[in-house]
């Protein structure tokens, strides 16, 4: 764009946004904020977070089924320690594999279909599963699962973001990661009673059931307006808001917003775009948060959960100790998805950050300091072997893992796991966001599957305390990176967000 045509552009979204705290327009925004129906809106994102519940049913899958496999009387069916792993960590290959896909459904098929699409996968992995009939077929079923993963963690929180309007945009966001919690603790549930009266193989045919009533759901509900816009269908994105906000609302100067930033942008970037700071802060900003954020140890944690509370020998059994960290991260998820449209996400950023550091950080250093015979069955036997530990007296500084593990699932709960999707999702510009969301998705189950794969092999060689000092450092580093780089976008509309990132104006943001 010229210079010539790029100022009155600038200055025309500058009228509209640059008296913030006492403006006639800020005023006019919260009463039509107050005035919208949000039912709809409501149904919309309840249909596509489907998909995020599916996503944290599947991601869990192997937690009950494993040790099932692992004693299964088909030896095409038995799984050793060798391919255990691959059961559990090939997940994370085929969500990366959607991610990458889900860089050109986003733009190509949209936010709502990409998300219809990834049932199809979905449906033909749990298939696989239940009726396995060599490993062959359980790791595919893993790939295919995870790949419809991949597609909805990239698609869904950019569908919310752009159907929502700021006043609900941070509760909504937070509703995947809500959603992904349920699905683990339902998968959960289903494992424990399943695995008394029924074969493992029902599990799988569980998993179908939300896959269907998403798809079904998602047939009822509109497109995003802003993909629509950059679709030139602006009658179908008039008629998208209106659905969306109420009739009898003045969604009109919304629609007007909207249109106008989206006719800013090209519908393709090209290379040359990549070097303008507008396109490429914000995806160094969201690739940045996916890869600290699970540098931050929150996947091996997860996933070795029930092993490392089985060698910590607290009062509780390793599967309530489990479910017990469950529910604590749903009620966390809960707590920053009513707060984040209140106190900030950088706000809750930085607690969250926080006390992950200090949780990684107690972790570490109890499993350092305690006693040398104590300590070296930690370091070499922990989550090496599925092998009991001899019984000893109950000894109530062993609450300490459990109570760190607790309090780091709770931090990333209420900031580093749902602000960094939702994030990715407002501050990504139009243009870019379906690729850069995908982006996005790949980066962060690389980091993932890498981190899965070397954890074991690290605490094999150095002990278990040295990855959990290194996530403590990361933690440190993600503070850092929130106070340098990561705008507040609480109560600002994508419009406004773009503004910020086009013009460099802080202005914009206050």
């Amino acid at each position: 764009m010229e210079p010539s045509t790029r100022e009155p552009l600038v200055r025309k979204t500058s009228s509209s946004y640059r008296t913030f705290p006492q403006s006639t327009g800020k005023r006019l925004d919260k009463e039509y904020l107050q005035s919208l129906h949000n039912k709809r809106l409501y149904l919309a994102v309840f249909a596509a977070v489907l998909g995020n519940f599916n996503f944290g049913f599947a991601l869990v899958y192997p937690s009950p089924v494993i040790p099932a496999l692992e004693a299964y009387p088909n030896p095409a069916l038995r799984l050793d320690h060798h391919t255990a792993s691959w059961f559990g960590s090939v997940f994370t290959l085929g969500a990366a594999a959607g991610g990458l896909s889900a860089m050109l459904l986003n733009d190509r098929l949209g936010r709502k279909l990409s998300i219809m699409f990834s049932a199809l996968p979905s449906a033909v992995g749990y298939l696989l599963l239940a009726s396995a009939q060599g490993i062959g077929m359980l790791l595919l079923g893993r790939v295919l699962t995870g790949y419809a993963g991949g597609v909805t963690s990239a698609s869904i929180p950019v569908y919310i973001s752009e159907v929502s309007h700021p006043g609900v945009r941070g509760m909504l966001g937070a509703c995947p990661q809500i959603m992904a919690v349920l699905g683990s603790l339902v998968l959960y549930a289903l494992g424990k009673y399943l695995g008394l009266v029924l074969d493992w193989r029902w599990l799988a045919v569980a998993g179908e059931v939300p896959v269907l009533v998403m798809i079904v759901l998602l047939c009822f509900m509109p497109n995003s307006p802003r993909f629509l816009l950059s679709q030139g269908k602006d009658e179908e994105a008039l008629g998208s808001l209106c659905w969306l906000r109420g009739k009898d609302t003045d969604y009109g100067r919304e629609y007007e917003q909207m249109k106008d930033s989206v006719r800013k942008q090209s519908r393709r970037i090209s290379c040359a775009e990549i070097k303008d700071p507008f396109i490429y802060k914000p995806i160094l900003i969201a690739v940045g948060m996916r890869f600290l954020q699970q540098l931050s140890g929150v996947t091996c944690i997860l996933m070795y959960l029930q092993s490392i509370f089985k060698d910590t020998a607290v009062i509780l059994k390793p599967e309530y100790d489990a479910a017990l960290v469950g529910l604590v991260r749903l009620l966390a998820v809960a707590i920053a998805a009513v707060s984040m449209d209140k106190a900030g996400r950088k706000i809750l950023l930085f607690v969250s950050a926080g006390v992950m550091l200090v949780s990684n950080l107690t972790m570490g250093l109890y499993i350092h300091f305690m006693p040398a015979s104590y300590n070296d069955t930690i370091a070499n036997k922990t989550l090496l072997s599925s092998a009991n530990l001899p019984a000893e007296s109950i000894n109530y500084i062993t609450l300490i893992p459990l109570l760190a593990t607790m309090f780091f699932i709770m931090g990333y709960a209420m900031g580093w796991g749902p602000i960094t999707w939702l994030l990715m999702s407002e501050i990504l510009p139009l243009k870019a966001r379906g690729v850069a969301s995908g982006l996005c998705v790949v980066v962060s189950w690389l980091t993932a599957f890498t981190l899965t794969q070397f954890f074991l092999r690290v605490v094999e060689a150095f002990g278990l305390e040295v990855p959990f000092l290194f996530f403590a450092i990361i933690c440190a580093g993600n503070i850092l990176f929130t106070g340098c780089c990561v705008p507040e976008t609480k109560g600002r509309s994508l419009e406004q967000i773009e503004a910020f990132f086009r013009t460099g104006r802080r202005s914009f943001m206050r």
